[in-house]
This record gives structure tokens, C-alpha cells and sequence, in this order.
């Protein structure tokens, strides 16, 4: 794991506060900003945004998909907490948390636009940093690279009428062409032209894909960032008024994270599979694809949302709590394989 990725939790706080800074000196920049859009999508935005999914994507190996056979006990509970318990836990937490006990603290006329946020956050298993904690925890590298590619493929056919259903479930109303047309720009584009630039390079020898690897690798972080910049300078305003909204949103999220990371290792265990197995079902079931959360989240709801800003929490607290996750699953390798 780089010093970038370590401190991303540093840098995203940094970012919120020059976000922050920004949108409080220079109003009518951002305004601008914000305005340059075509059919409800930001272009800049949308530009960042394709920065941050793409080189991610190029990783990933839609041929890995055969090697799901060989471990179908760990492929069946990462797809049932994935997609069966995740999106659902999270949607209840929402209602809970948000809806409930913490309204009377919330802006009321956000509290919809934050969980609706929750669950955009919740219904996209991660796509990237999945492999930088299957390696810090001695992961099966061939498990982890066709459980991503298995659940990317599952999510360009299955996110939009899963987000569709939960929102409807929570009386959000969600247009469906807007949903679609996310889902298209942020998940079926990126697809295809990652795979085709990956075959590119893979067709010049695998030095040179190791290389193109190494050399884009910032660009997604970065590109995330300069979004967060973005966002927190349109939603400035509301977080120097609402300063305790964001340690509210993260109440669920840690929960969920712990909760699912837990339930995929536990019923790994329960059925026999290896150690190696068990760390990488767990920790992407509890970690979030969440470019795709935000990007969604800024394409439907707009940069001002509270489901925009609940998405910017999930990125602000996945590093410090997936670290955890994983210092706890490599102590506790001994009382697995007990079992």
C-alpha cells in the first residue's frame, strides 16, 4: 500500500477544508462551474469521474471469471452478502438511523437525499481497493481478481433496478432515464473502453501493461480528490452550518462495515473455506465502489445533495475502518483455522 493510499483519509480531510475555503472565496467560480452541464451530467465532473473508474477498471479481467469454480463456497457468500444482505442492511440502517433517532439533528429536508446517498453507497461492491487489502491480508490473488470481475459483471445488469428498488422502497422518487444514463456513463463506457485499452497493452507484452499500470495508478485518486474539492465547495455552506451532519452519516456506514466484513468471514468459516479466502470475500463485502456512489449520487441528485455529501462520507472513513478490518482478520488467522 502506497503513502498516498495510506494517508487517503489525510488527503480527503485536506480537501474538504480547501474545498471548503474555495467555495467560500470564490462563489461565482464554482457557480459556473456547476452550471456547465449537459442532460443533467456536470461535465467536469464527468470528466473526473471517467479518470477515477477507468484506470481501476483496466485491472480488472473478465477472463479471471473461470477461475470462480475453484472456490465456489467463498464466491457464493461474497455474492450473497454483496448483493442479498449489503444494499438491504444498508437501506435499514438508513431508515433507522437517519429517518429516526438522528432527524431531530439532520436537516430536515435532506433526510431522504442522505439515505438515498446510504444506499447508492451500499449497492456498488468495491472494484479497486479490494486488491490492496486481499494483499495486505495474504489473499487469494486469482479469488480476488474473479470475485471483482464476477460482481463488476453483475453490477452493469444489476445496480440501477437494486438502487431503483431500494430508493422506491424509501419513498425516493428516482427518475429512471437519469439512473439509466448513469449507469451507462459510469459503468457500461468505462467497461468497455478499459477492456479495450487493457487489451491494447496487453497486446505490447505484460512489461508494458505493468508499467502503464504503475504510471496511471494516481490518476484515480487524484481525480477523486479534485471532485471532493468540487463538491465540498458547493456543499460548504451547509457543512460549516451542519458541522455534526458528517460524524451522523458515518454512524451507519461504520456499522455496515463492520457488520458485513464480519458476517462474510464468520459463514466462510462456518462452510470450510481457506483463510485466503475468507479475508477477500470479507473485506469486499464491506468495502464500496464509491467513485461509482458518488458519481451516481452527483448525476441524480445534484453537487448541493445530501446524497452527494453521505457518498464523500463513505470515502472520508473506508481507509482508517478497512484497515481495521484487516489488522482484525490477520489476528485472528489462528482462531480461523481452528475451526
Amino acid at each position: 500500500m502506497s503513502v498516498f493510499e495510506r494517508y487517503l483519509t489525510l488527503w480527503v480531510f485536506l480537501c474538504i477544508l480547501a474545498g471548503i475555503a474555495l467555495g467560500q472565496a470564490a462563489p461565482g467560480v464554482f457557480q459556473t462551474i456547476g452550471r456547465m452541464e449537459v442532460a443533467k451530467v456536470n461535465l467536469p465532473v464527468g470528466l473526473l469521474i471517467w479518470i477515477m473508474i477507468i484506470p481501476m477498471l483496466v485491472k480488472v479481467d473478465f477472463g479471471a471469471l473461470h477461475e470462480v469454480r475453484q472456490h465456489l463456497k467463498g464466491i457464493g457468500v461474497t455474492l450473497f452478502v454483496n448483493w442479498l444482505v449489503k444494499p438491504f442492511s444498508m437501506a435499514l440502517l438508513g431508515w433507522l438511523f437517519i429517518r429516526h433517532w438522528f432527524a431531530p439533528l439532520l436537516p430536515a429536508d435532506q433526510l431522504d437525499s442522505y439515505v438515498a446517498g446510504l444506499i447508492l453507497l451500499a449497492a456498488a461492491p468495491c472494484t479497486a481497493m479490494v486488491f490492496v487489502w486481499s494483499r495486505l491480508t495474504g489473499g487469494d490473488p486469482l479469488f480476488t481478481l474473479s470475485q471483482v470481475a464476477l460482481n463488476d459483471s453483475i453490477m452493469v445488469v444489476v445496480f440501477a433496478p437494486l438502487v431503483a428498488f431500494l430508493l422506491g422502497l424509501s419513498a425516493i422518487t428516482v427518475p429512471w432515464d437519469t439512473l439509466v444514463t448513469s449507469v451507462v456513463l459510469y459503468i457500461v463506457i468505462p467497461v468497455i473502453l478499459a477492456q479495450l485499452w487493457r487489451k491494447s497493452l496487453l497486446s505490447r507484452g505484460q512489461a508494458v501493461f505493468d508499467a502503464a499500470m504503475a504510471k496511471i495508478g494516481p490518476w484515480s485518486i487524484s481525480a477523486l480528490l479534485a471532485t471532493l474539492v468540487l463538491l465540498f465547495a458547493f456543499q460548504g455552506e451547509a457543512i460549516l452550518k451542519q458541522p455534526l451532519v458528517i460524524a451522523l452519516l458515518a454512524v451507519p456506514i461504520l456499522i455496515q462495515v463492520l457488520f458485513n466484513s464480519a458476517l462474510a468471514y464468520g459463514l466462510n468459516r462456518a462452510l470450510g473455506e481457506k483463510h485466503n479466502i475468507a479475508c477477500p470475500s470479507a473485506l469486499i463485502g464491506a468495502s464500496n465502489f464509491f467513485e461509482l456512489a458518488v458519481a451516481a449520487a452527483i448525476s441524480l441528485f445534484g453537487f448541493n445533495s445530501g446524497a452527494a455529501l453521505a457518498t464523500v462520507v463513505g470515502v472520508l472513513i473506508e481507509v482508517p475502518v478497512m484497515l481495521l478490518v484487516v489488522h482484525v482478520v490477520n489476528r485472528s488467522k489462528a482462531w480461523y483455522e481452528r475451526g
